[in-house]
């Protein structure tokens, strides 16, 4: 995880294998609860086509 912020509920992956960061919305956050991210928290995404670009899909901590 780049950088999330908790107020907007937005934030940017870094991939792994390089590429251009992905757009990461809360609402795509598994589980229950506050679906929130910590900077630098592995996660695991699926990327989807989204209106502005590829972004992260079904976000899952790991």
């Amino acid at each position: 995880m780049k950088w999330f912020n908790n107020e907007k509920g937005f934030g940017f992956i870094a991939p792994d294998g390089g590429g251009a960061d992905l757009f990461a919305h809360h609402t795509e956050i598994q589980g229950t609860g506050y679906r929130s991210l910590d900077e630098g928290a592995k996660v695991a995404f699926e990327p989807k086509q989204g209106p502005k670009g590829l972004q992260a899909s079904q976000i899952r901590k790991l």
